[in-house]
């Protein structure tokens, strides 16, 4: 029987799968092994294979890993690599994946990579012609993508929106006119705000999918439009759990709202919030990500 397929100095050998029994030795290389994104039944024999052969598993987070490791019961070196370490960290790990070590790498949950660290280090082991290795698993964008009720095809995951809200309506102007079904991961602190972005710049009634807790005991899919799901998390005290949301086209017929200027939308403020014009000022500034001074004199060109 034909060995594993490997991959070396873009030569492909036989992809013709050897039995599970012939199976117990790991290859030198680079393993991007996915994790369960909440139930830890979510894992497959392969990754667990994989993860017990390994020499060493490179972590966005050891404790997190470590949780995982106990409850299959075995121990493994592990190595932290996550965002503020990776460009030194992914240098120890080609160093010792080109002496033919083999190296497990995963994310605190899902697929590594996908919106996660992961990219320098499969660079650089494909330009060394050292063997990269996907181990298929679980990945929160795709769980919620086929339970959301939103049209599969075509979608876009865009991984995670911009933290402040000006970069954000920015990022969302360029789905306005999107055949497409958008995914991003979210902020649970962060959700009614980008939900309230996207109301004013995508339109109260886009339709949108909330999921959150995927796999977990709390598992939850609020789906309605931008309205109709702010009202509803405004209904609670606070919002937990890992968030995916998900934006669907426009309803036909409908036009994406006009996006007000920042004069318009600091008389917006002082009438309906009934605050005065710094305050204002100071809100619209946070909202659009810009200075309070640029906010400012975009308030008296607009007077």
């Amino acid at each position: 029987m034909a060995a594993l397929p490997r991959w070396h100095m873009g030569e492909c050998y036989s992809a013709t799968l050897p039995p599970m029994a012939a199976q117990a030795e790991l290859a030198p290389g680079l393993y991007l092994v996915a994790t369960p994104i909440g139930n830890l039944e979510d894992i497959t024999p392969r990754a667990i294979r994989v993860l017990k052969l390994a020499d060493l598993i490179a972590c966005e987070d050891t404790r997190q890993t470590q949780t995982l490791l106990n409850h299959y019961e075995f121990q493994k070196p592990t190595v932290s690599y996550h965002e503020h370490n990776e460009a030194s960290r992914a240098a120890e790990l080609i160093e010792r994946l080109t002496q033919g070590a083999r190296i497990a790498m995963v994310s605190d949950a899902g697929t590594p990579g996908v919106s996660d660290p992961g990219f320098r280090l499969v660079s650089l082991a494909i330009e060394r012609g050292i063997p990269v290795v996907p181990i298929p698993g679980p990945a929160a964008f795709v769980s919620a993508l086929v339970a959301s009720g939103l049209p599969l095809e075509p979608f876009s995951f865009r991984g995670f929106l911009p933290p402040k809200s000006g970069a954000r309506r920015k990022e969302l102007q360029k789905i306005i006119d999107s055949d497409e079904t958008q995914i991003y991961y979210e902020a649970p602190h962060r959700i009614r705000e980008t939900l309230a972005d996207i109301a004013e710049v995508l339109g109260a009634d886009r339709p949108v999918v909330v999921a959150r807790e995927l796999t977990k005991i709390h598992e939850e899919f609020l789906r309605g439009t931008v309205q109709e799901v702010i009202q509803t998390l405004n209904a609670r005290d606070e919002v937990k759990g890992e968030t995916t949301l998900l934006i669907g086209k426009a309803p036909r017929g409908q036009s994406a709202p006009r996006s007000i200027s920042v004069h318009e939308r600091v008389e917006q403020i002082i009438r309906e919030e009934k605050v005065d014009e710094k305050a204002a000022l100071k809100k619209v500034a946070k909202e659009r990500g810009i200075s309070k001074s640029e906010a400012y004199r975009k308030w008296q060109m607009g007077r």
